[in-house]
């Protein structure tokens, strides 16, 4: 499997996914239409960790926009048999200390848990977007791959704070995360409905994980609640509303791929996003374009506006009796390649795993091969958890 899209250093100490800027260094999000492209400057995130001291090892491949399930369908390096995350590849294999990628749909955290490492999106805000290409700026994140919760720790103290040339920035100058808050006594539960919809293999990760939680003090216990996949359908709707006026940008004419053959500017226009955009990209395009239509707007769009406050103060509802939620982070335990045809069922099928934290901004750490949900700026004690396990573990 071809893990970068563009080796920089063979020095390198961390990896930056494709859908992040890195000045001078080619950056196409996995797709043709950005054949080429190379930035002026680079993402915020990927300035701090340079003036630090990190070295950037290369851009690693991406699905196309980050649209698909883990990588699968990047224009570059279309994966074929079972799939796997680049960036989490690359640091399972230690070839990597930690990785950046970008969490808009779920595909970063299901490729985490694949590969059997951590990953943290931490809550909307607190990392600066400046240097993302952005499809769905109201729910993508830049998140940390690393091997533990204490490498995520380390990266995240550099990485987040407030960043002026980000207009989603939150205000506070920066954070401290700690992995070592006391866990005994905390409560997480598990959503019942979110572990009937993963397979024994899944559901064996998370039930032996729970143990783990139980063994260190935590008190792990099963609920009900039905929001989760009204929340991936709100969210399916306004992720393709935004990528739909998002990537209208790119036409082929200042940069990345433009059509060879064309009788007039509107014959550019088409042409060049045609061949430049995949099947998967185009129906998020057109999905979109739908949902934002005068007949669709107030049934489709506004609704699902309406639905992440109702989701927002439901979820916040459950942390007040619980201080983490325990999901699973995808049906399966391993993916086969498949027809890309078929991607667009297939990832809203897995994004009811992924939505809530999109949807509403809060943070999700993959640990294990599960996921831990957290209220906003619980990201110590996600951290702290999954290091209690990690560590017993060792």
């Amino acid at each position: 499997m071809k893990y970068y899209a563009t080796k920089v250093s063979d020095k390198g100490n961390i990896a930056v996914d494709d859908t992040l800027l890195v000045k001078d260094v080619v950056t196409t999000a996995g797709s043709r239409i950005l054949d080429g492209f190379k930035p002026l400057f680079s993402a915020e995130a990927v300035t701090r960790l340079q003036d630090k001291g990190y070295t950037v090892a290369g851009k690693t491949n991406v699905g196309e926009f980050g649209l698909d399930l883990v990588g699968e369908f990047s224009y570059y390096a279309p994966q074929e048999g079972k799939l796997a995350g680049s960036a989490a590849s690359l640091v399972a294999n230690g070839e990597v200390e930690a990785a950046l990628g970008v969490d808009m749909n779920g595909s970063t955290r299901r490729a985490a848990a694949l590969a059997g490492v951590d990953f943290l999106k931490p809550t909307y805000g607190t990392v600066s977007r400046y240097g993302v290409i952005s499809c769905a700026a109201s729910g993508e994140q830049i998140g940390v791959y690393s091997k533990n919760a204490e490498g995520i720790k380390e990266i995240m103290g550099v990485i987040a704070g407030h960043d002026s040339k980000d207009g989603t920035s939150l205000k506070t100058e920066g954070y401290e995360y700690c992995v070592d808050e006391a866990v005994q006594g905390k409560k997480v539960c598990i959503v019942k409905e979110l572990l009937d919809k993963a397979d024994d293999d899944v559901k064996a990760k998370v039930n032996a994980y729970a143990e783990s939680l139980r063994a260190n003090g935590v008190e792990v216990e099963e609920i009900s609640c039905d929001l989760f996949t009204v929340a991936n359908t709100a969210w399916q709707i306004l992720m393709c509303a935004e990528t739909c006026n998002n990537v209208s940008r790119y036409d082929g004419v200042k940069y990345g791929h433009r059509a060879e053959q064309y009788r007039n500017i509107d014959d550019l226009y088409v042409n060049s996003r045609t061949e430049g955009f995949n099947f998967l990209t185009k129906a998020v395009i057109l999905y979109g374009s739908d949902v934002l239509s005068k007949n669709r707007y107030k049934d489709c769009y506004d609704k699902s506006l309406r639905v992440r406050r109702v989701v927002k103060e439901g979820i916040e509802k459950i942390f007040e009796g619980y201080d983490a939620i325990l999901t699973p982070a995808c049906s399966k335990a391993s993916y086969e390649s498949y027809d890309i045809n078929d991607a667009f069922g297939k990832v809203f099928e897995e994004s009811v795993f992924t939505a809530v934290p999109n949807l509403i901004g809060t943070p999700a750490l993959v640990s294990g091969g599960v996921q831990l949900m957290g209220k906003a700026f619980s990201e110590s004690t996600l951290l702290s958890l999954a290091h209690s396990v990690e560590r017993k573990g060792e």
